[in-house]
């Protein structure tokens, strides 16, 4: 009986990122391995602040990948050997010169994580869209130029609110994660006009975080409905690149019909759920 060998990059994004793992079964097939090495890579990204307990380490680990992708450690990436031998870097590389991928998103997109190492406050609605713009649109970006290069540059601003919309619905669920190491995503101003402190969010005791969780929903609601204007534009060889942003919708339903709950127990939509989501939005 053959040996099925194991693809690390899918099954990392499997482990880390469920919504993106089930999302490939709806891309090409020709696709499949490269998009897996850019989710698995956004995985390492993402979760470098739970790998680390102060900021510098995190950093070096980020300056990493940027070496990585730029092209100074691509030959050591790719030889296999100790750190050097990283199997998403190496996969990664590949897909980058594979698709042409521009490296400057990429730099961008590691920029934005350095955000994620520190306790700082999100200080406005538009610092959110910027750094939601740097992480989660350019990765459907991204994603769309693995799937078909010649339409990518038609979805910009769908990928800029889809995103927006993917990433409040994120850091709403991760609200538990965030208060327990007093990080708060929430813009300030958003906070400011809910009446909310960021003592008041990390506690989750008060009537001011509920109110602040429904203000962060009708946010993330507002980015999906400027989403869902372009949605009908896309074209479908790039559809699969939004799959994993369109759950935000089922997402911000479940939070606000939970409430002040999602501070301490975020809701999840289940696969058959989301697989229903996903089938229905390749069919328009």
């Amino acid at each position: 009986m053959a040996r099925i060998e194991s693809d690390p990059c899918r099954d990392l994004v499997e482990e880390g990122d469920r919504d993106r793992a089930l999302s490939l079964a709806f891309a090409p097939e020709d696709c499949r391995a490269d998009l897996a090495a850019l989710y698995a890579f956004n995985v390492e990204v993402a979760r470098v602040r739970d790998q680390i307990s102060q900021p510098l380490p995190g950093e070096i680990r980020l300056q990493w990948w940027r070496d990585v992708i730029a092209g100074g450690a691509t030959e050591d990436a790719a030889a296999g050997g100790g750190e050097a031998g990283h199997p998403v870097a190496s996969r990664l590389v590949d897909a980058i010169a594979r698709h042409q991928l521009p490296v400057a998103a990429f730099d961008r997109m590691l920029e934005a994580r350095i955000f994620d190492l520190y306790d700082d406050p999100m200080p406005s609605r538009e610092n959110f869209e910027a750094y939601a713009g740097e992480t989660a649109s350019t990765l459907i970006m991204l994603a769309a130029t693995i799937l078909s290069p010649r339409d990518a540059d038609a979805i910009a601003d769908a990928a800029g609110h889809a995103g927006v919309a993917q990433t409040a619905a994120g850091v709403l669920r991760l609200l538990p994660i965030h208060r327990a190491r007093r990080q708060v995503f929430l813009p300030a101003d958003i906070l400011a006009a809910a009446g909310c402190s960021t003592e008041e969010l990390i506690a989750g005791e008060s009537e001011a975080a509920a109110r602040a969780v429904a203000a962060m929903v009708a946010f993330g609601r507002e980015h999906v409905e400027k989403a869902r204007r372009h949605f009908a534009d896309i074209p479908k060889p790039v559809r699969a690149a939004f799959l994993p942003a369109l759950l935000a919708t089922p997402y911000l339903n479940r939070i606000e019909r939970s409430g002040a709950e999602v501070l301490r127990h975020p809701p999840d939509v289940s696969a058959p759920r989301k697989a229903f989501h996903y089938w229905r939005s390749m069919r328009r």
